[in-house]
């Protein structure tokens, strides 16, 4: 136990929290002594425990949490797969904070490629384990006890000689009475792709019949004993100050507590309806806020870009055909099915939150910091959550529930309305993207100069050969709140480079497919590109057709479409998506994956955007803000590119950044305009 007490395990704790049985805890080497805030990229966040109850369930404790994904089933079938045993004995437990190692959150499509690949390596080391009592309770060695369907068994073949007979020892049966501690190395044995049973199946959607059935709680389903309902004040326009309250028509009502705490107002009341009642008897009096329009954003988002590069400045003065065009994208809301909810309790100087967010441990730091607590007196607990695409980082309505909760001294159960989610939650960032870009007679890339304004650089570099180059990201002071989203920037460079190329192809009277075929090295992303192409069958293809590629998060994908288009109206006909994230651990997961990913993109391609002046979000309802509908989404071929000798890479975010420009490129061929702005409107 040296090397355990060294990095700080407490050996009491954990097993006073899982109980009996083994337990392996799961140390990402190095990562391990830097501990949870310094010395890497993405300390501790790799930690998780297994634990093998001695009735035979097998728990998982891991801080990822479940927001659509099928994490909680990808992971349990990791699992399942290393340790040899049926999925149905896997019972993952997720994103408590009191429960639960440290993660940094569920983001950045790392679950699959950092997380799943922890947590095989946890199930082989406590495999290995598990082999050792074998073999010690039969007095022999290793070589011939295997695991086999949650069991430990023994085969030694001995010619003309039947086995030495002895029983299956079920990991239940092994584990009784024990404490063991497994130290996870980055040596373990893994099983191949190749040989994958459990991994690379369909293994249905692990509680699945709960969320059809609505016997799944989300938060905003949650009941506590003499539980009431919260409302907040919430000014007018951005940046306006309160100046006065008359709050006495809502201090009348039965029920009722107004809560007032600086500029925090509250309300407090034992239904939804009279809180917003209470909250809409309310008479403050604002004054200040306001803010620029969506007619000044790309001109406040737009900054110099500093000295050109010299060597793609010469590269551009010779080519023999040149582009140099300004891209621009709107913000856009998630749109989250379940509005940002939170349940708060306080007992002995102790908050528990119950929150719908992608950063459990993330909003414990905004608890502790907000009520001035040590870690140890918050926890939050995370139930599957109603989808956040990157929307759910923070922890406001956690927040304040809980300052409600405190005040009111009863648990407190805050809802947002839509209203509420369009108006205060982030945004996408819009940007504006300039792009120059030269090519020489025969259609080779010479010269390519990228700037992104504000909206960030993800996926911001070309994956396309080119002699010069120069790609930057700049920041911008952005009017609006902005943060993370599906694929955060990848969707706006990727827009903005493919619609480039196809530029370039018209310019050089060439084949867009053939024209990045021709400038592309990258064999995952050919291989994606020709797959895409072959299904949709380019080379033979009839009506208004468009393509793009591009690379994210180590996914490469490949979109074709059709559209049709009448007048101002484009409709999308069809849409082909060839997508390699190396082996595939769930095939109908990540199929899923890839078309919400694209009906996703479709809405902000040709349809999302917020409208916002004089500091007020102007179009804040589904009736004003237009997402894609189930007439909007054409038939949509996913053709899976399954790379069993490559690692598992996240599949969330990546298929979302090729859709809007192969739109662009199909409105082009029908129309012979290049939009170049999302959403893009005729």
């Amino acid at each position: 136990m040296n090397e355990t007490a060294a990095i700080g395990f407490d050996r009491r704790r954990f097993f006073k929290v899982l109980g009996g049985g083994v337990l392996a805890v799961c140390f990402a080497g190095p990562l391990a002594a830097q501990g949870r805030r310094g010395g890497g990229a993405r300390p501790m966040e790799l930690s998780a425990w297994i634990h093998i109850g001695e009735d035979g369930i097998i728990q998982v404790y891991t801080g990822k949490t479940e927001v659509g994904q099928n994490i909680r089933t990808s992971l349990a079938q990791a699992v399942a797969e290393e340790l040899e045993t049926p999925i149905s004995s896997i019972r993952m437990v997720m994103a408590d904070t009191d429960l639960v190692p440290y993660d940094a959150g569920t983001f950045g499509s790392r679950s699959t490629p950092d997380m799943a690949l922890h947590l095989r390596k946890a199930a082989a080391a406590m495999k290995g384990e598990l082999r050792k009592l074998a073999a010690k309770r039969w007095g022999i060695t290793t070589h011939h006890v295997f695991a086999e369907d949650g069991r430990i068994v023994y085969y030694m073949p001995r010619p003309g000689n039947p086995p030495p007979r002895r029983a299956p020892l079920s990991y239940a049966e092994l584990v009784k009475g024990k404490e063991i501690v497994a130290i996870i190395r980055e040596e373990s044995f893994l099983s191949s792709a190749e040989n994958w049973k459990v991994l690379g199946t369909s293994v249905p959607k692990v509680d699945g019949p709960d969320f059809v059935t609505g016997k799944h709680h989300y938060t905003s389903d949650l009941k506590l004993p003499g539980m009431v309902h919260g409302k907040v004040l919430r000014s007018p326009r951005y940046g306006a100050k309160l100046k006065s309250l008359d709050d006495s028509a809502a201090k009348a009502m039965q029920g009722v507590e107004v809560i007032r705490d600086g500029d925090f107002i509250g309300v407090v009341a034992p239904s939804p309806w009279l809180a917003q009642k209470a909250l809409d008897a309310l008479k403050p009096e604002w004054e200040g806020g306001g803010g620029p329009s969506n007619s000044d954003l790309f001109a406040l988002l737009k900054n110099n870009t500093g000295e050109g590069n010299a060597a793609v400045n010469e590269a551009l003065a010779t080519a023999a055909h040149r582009v140099e065009q300004t891209y621009t994208v709107e913000y856009i809301a998630h749109a989250p099915l379940e509005c940002r909810s939170g349940v708060a309790e306080w007992k002995d100087g102790k908050v528990t939150a119950w929150t719908g967010t992608q950063r459990p441990f993330g909003v414990k730091d905004e608890l502790a910091q907000a009520f001035s607590l040590p870690p140890e007196k918050v926890r939050v607990i995370v139930p599957d959550t109603g989808s956040g695409y990157g929307g759910k980082h923070s922890g406001e309505a956690a927040v304040e529930a809980a300052r409600l909760a405190k005040a009111a001294g009863k648990p407190v159960k805050i809802v947002w309305t839509r209203e509420e989610e369009f108006v205060w939650a982030y945004f996408r960032p819009a940007g504006v993207l300039e792009v120059k870009a030269g090519i020489d007679a025969e259609g080779k890339l010479v010269a390519w100069d990228f700037h992104n304004h504000n909206s960030g650089g993800a996926a911001i570099d070309t994956p396309y050969e080119v002699t010069a180059k120069n790609v930057r990201s700049h920041g911008s002071r952005s009017p609006l709140r902005q943060g993370s989203y599906r694929g955060l920037a990848s969707a706006a460079n990727c827009f903005a480079r493919e619609s480039v190329m196809d530029e370039l192809a018209a310019a050089a009277r060439m084949d867009p497919l053939d024209f990045r075929l021709k400038n592309l090295t990258d064999e995952r992303l050919r291989a994606v590109l020709e797959a895409a192409a072959a299904r949709f069958g380019w080379k033979d293809r009839k009506g208004h057709c468009g393509i793009a590629c591009g690379i994210d998060k180590g996914g490469y994908l490949a979109n074709c479409v059709e559209v049709d288009v009448k007048g101002k109206n484009v409709k999308v006909v069809r849409i082909v998506a060839a997508f390699e994230c190396g082996a595939v651990v769930n095939p109908a997961h990540l199929k899923s994956q890839i078309e919400g990913s694209i009906v996703m993109g479709l809405g902000g391609a040709l349809f999302e955007s917020i409208q916002f002046a004089e500091g007020k979000i102007l179009n804040p309802a589904f009736s004003k803000y237009r997402v894609p509908r189930f007439s909007d989404v054409p038939p949509i071929d996913i053709v899976l590119v399954n790379r069993k000798d490559l690692p598992s890479a996240g599949a969330g975010e990546a298929p979302i950044l090729g859709i809007a420009p192969a739109i662009g490129s199909a409105i082009f061929a029908a129309t012979g305009r290049r939009l170049r702005a999302l959403p893009m409107k005729l």
